[in-house]
C-alpha cells in the first residue's frame, strides 16, 4: 500500500498536518535572528567589560555573517546525509549550546566561540526552512514566507527590546544567554519531525539546468540577500549606539526603538507577502523596498529630529527586503530541491557580503568619531540593493534565458 502523503490537504489529516508543519516551521523562525539582535543594546556593556574597541565589537557582530558565509553552502550536503529533518534538529541543539557558551565568561574564547556554534546552527535553518515551505507549502510560498519572516523578526525585536532589561537583572550574559532556553524548546518541540529523516530529493523532473554558481541570476539573488542583510545587521548591531550618540537616548530606550524597528518590519513582511504572490515578477518590489531604506538613512543625517520617524521607516524597508529576498529563492526555481541548492549558495555569498556591514561600520566611527558616515553607507548599500532588486526581480528561473516577450 502506498504510503499517504501527510501534506495532501485530500487526506483526512491533511489540514491537521499543515497545521502541525506551519508550527514547527515558526517554531525554528522564532529561533533564527533573536541570539544576534540581542547585542546590539549591550554592546556598550560587553565592550566595557571585555575591553573589546569599536571595530572588534563590530568584528564580533560580523562573526555571525561570516559564519553564515561559511556554512550555508554545506547545508545541502549536510540534509543529504542525515535527512532535512534531522539536520534541522541538531542545529536546533547546537544553538542552545552555542548560546550558553558565549556567556560563560570564565572559560577563554567562549565569547567568540559561542558565537560561531550558534551562527553555523542558524545557518543551517536559514537554508533549510525556505526549502521546506517550497515543498510542504508550494502553493502559498510568499504567504507563509512572511507569516515565517514576521516570527522570526518579532522574536528579534523582542530579543532587542529586552536585552537591557535583562542585563539590569543579570548583566549582558543573562541578556544573551537566555535565548539558549528558546533554543531548547524548539528542539524539544522539533524531535518528532526528525522521525521523517525526508533526504532532498534527487530526482526531481526538471533539475537545475546549471549549477547556481555558474548562473548570473543565481548571483543576483545572492548580491540582493546579500545587501538588505548587510543594512538590516548593521542597523541591529549599532543602531542603539547611533541613537544614544547622535540624539542622547538612553541605552534601555534605543532598545526599545529597534524593538519597534522591527515590529514595523513584521508589518511590513506581512503585508508585502500577498503582494508578491499577486505580481507577475519581484523588480519593483524589491526595487521599492530598497528605495525605503535610502530614505531613512538619508533622513537620518539631514534631519535627524525626526529620527524616530527615520528608523521606522528603515524597519519598514528591512522586514519587507527580507520577505523579497527569501521569496525569490522559490521564484527563481522550479523544485524544493532546487530551492535549497540556490538557498545555500545566495546565502552563503550574501552573507559574505554582508559581513562587511558591522565591521565597517565600526572602522568608520573609529575613524571619524561620527555616525554620519556609516548611515551615508547604509544609504549606498541600499541604493545598490535597489539596482541588484531590478535584475533579480526578472520573471526567470535560474539557468535559463529570460523569457521572450
Amino acid at each position: 500500500m502506498p504510503r499517504r502523503d501527510p501534506t495532501d490537504d485530500r487526506a483526512p489529516s491533511g489540514r491537521r498536518a499543515h497545521v502541525y508543519l506551519l508550527v514547527t516551521v515558526l517554531v525554528v523562525a522564532a529561533n533564527l535572528r533573536g541570539a544576534i539582535t540581542a547585542v546590539g543594546p549591550v554592546i556598550d556593556d560587553l565592550g566595557a567589560d571585555t575591553g573589546l574597541s569599536a571595530g572588534a565589537l563590530g568584528l564580533l557582530g560580523a562573526v555571525p555573517l561570516l559564519t553564515f558565509a561559511v556554512v550555508s553552502p554545506l547545508v545541502h550536503a549536510l540534509a543529504r546525509r542525515t535527512g532535512t529533518e534531522p539536520a534541522v534538529g541538531i542545529a536546533l541543539f547546537v544553538l542552545a549550546a552555542g548560546t550558553t557558551l558565549r556567556s560563560v565568561t570564565a572559560v577563554p574564547g567562549s565569547l567568540w566561540v559561542g558565537t560561531v556554534l550558534l551562527a553555523g546552527a542558524i545557518a543551517v535553518g536559514n537554508v533549510l526552512v525556505p526549502a521546506l515551505v517550497k515543498r510542504d507549502f508550494p502553493d502559498r510560498v510568499p504567504v507563509v514566507t512572511g507569516v515565517y519572516s514576521a516570527v522570526m523578526s518579532g522574536f528579534a525585536a523582542v530579543a532587542s527590546g529586552i536585552a537591557v532589561p535583562l542585563a539590569a537583572i543579570g548583566g549582558w550574559q543573562l541578556a544573551l544567554g537566555a535565548w539558549a532556553g528558546l533554543a531548547l524548546l524548539g528542539a524539544l518541540l522539533w524531535l518528532p519531525r526528525t522521525r521523517a529523516h525526508t533526504p532532498p530529493p534527487d530526482d526531481d523532473p526538471q533539475p537545475l539546468g546549471v549549477a547556481p554558481w555558474r548562473s548570473a541570476t543565481a548571483w543576483q539573488v545572492a548580491l540582493f540577500m546579500g545587501l538588505q542583510s548587510s543594512g538590516y545587521y548593521l542597523l541591529v548591531t549599532w543602531l542603539p549606539e547611533i541613537e544614544h550618540d547622535r540624539s542622547g537616548t538612553s541605552h534601555a530606550s534605543a532598545g526599545w526603538l529597534l524593538f519597534a524597528m522591527q515590529i514595523v518590519g513584521i508589518v511590513a513582511g506581512l503585508a508585502v507577502g500577498p503582494v508578491l504572490h499577486r505580481l507577475r515578477d519581484q523588480r519593483l518590489a524589491a526595487a521599492g523596498v530598497s528605495g525605503l531604506m535610502v530614505l531613512a538613512a538619508v533622513g537620518l543625517i539631514v534631519a535627524p529630529g525626526a529620527h524616530v520617524l527615520w528608523v521606522l521607516l528603515a524597519g519598514a524597508s528591512s522586514g519587507a527586503s527580507l520577505v523579497v529576498a527569501l521569496s525569490l529563492f522559490a521564484a527563481r526555481t522550479r523544485t524544493a530541491r532546487d530551492a535549497g541548492r540556490l538557498s545555500g549558495m545566495a546565502q552563503g555569498v550574501g552573507y559574505l557580503v554582508a559581513a562587511g556591514g558591522p565591521t565597517v561600520a565600526g572602522l568608520l566611527h573609529d575613524a571619524t568619531g561620527a555616525w554620519a558616515a556609516t548611515l551615508g553607507l547604509v544609504a549606498c548599500v541600499a541604493a545598490a540593493q535597489a539596482v541588484v532588486g531590478l535584475l533579480a526581480g526578472r520573471n526567470r528561473y535560474v539557468g535559463e534565458p529570460l523569457p521572450a516577450p
